[in-house]
């Protein structure tokens, strides 16, 4: 179910509720953990749904690094079975290790980044951090939807970028943040 779709610059941003997992887009953003483990939440189902490639995939990541991902940053796999063709891992925020708010929004804007850099056209976003990593769900919708909104506003190959939410409280919170941008 789409809620709301609204252009900004030469794409659009759009609010579904529903399952990531489903969604045929370019790339889904996984909101991941700094080791890049999908033990858990949004990164379990994506790895049930798209294979142990993706598993796989993002251990070399780790492993060619030599480090795990900073709070914010972002990196891209294979989307595996997944009607998305790739999947792209952002690290979100743990509510109370303090900057949360930035972090939170450099998470948004690395992963946009990345789909730029990547050529994509169409990407999904959960709402990042607001599980286990306890972000406050209206505070997350604000930012995820304003750091969304100026990058389609500003120099973009992007064409849309969803926000799925999976239950009605967090596609409320989203859609009522959207009537604030």
């Amino acid at each position: 179910m789409t809620a709301t779709v609204r252009k900004f610059g030469h794409g659009t941003l759009e609010l579904r509720r529903g399952d990531i997992t489903a969604l045929t887009v370019d790339a889904i953003v996984n909101a991941a953990n700094i080791h890049l483990q999908h033990g858990g939440g949004v990164a379990w189902a994506i790895v049930l749904k798209g294979g142990g490639i993706i598993q796989e995939e993002s251990d070399r990541i780790i492993i060619a690094r030599g480090r795990p991902l900073e709070t914010g940053e972002a990196v891209i796999t294979s989307g595996g079975k997944l009607p998305a063709k790739f999947v792209i891992h952002t690290a979100g925020p743990i509510w109370g290790d303090g900057d949360e708010d930035a972090k939170l929004r450099r998470a948004c804007l690395s992963s946009l980044k990345l789909a730029d850099e990547n050529k994509l056209k169409s990407v999904a976003f959960p709402a990042i951090s607001t599980g286990i990593y306890r972000f406050p769900l209206d505070r997350a919708a604000h930012i995820l939807l304003t750091a969304a909104t100026e990058h389609l506003a500003g120099k973009t190959g992007l064409e849309r970028v969803i926000f799925c939410l999976f239950d009605e409280k967090a596609f409320n919170a989203f859609a009522s943040a959207m009537t604030e941008i």
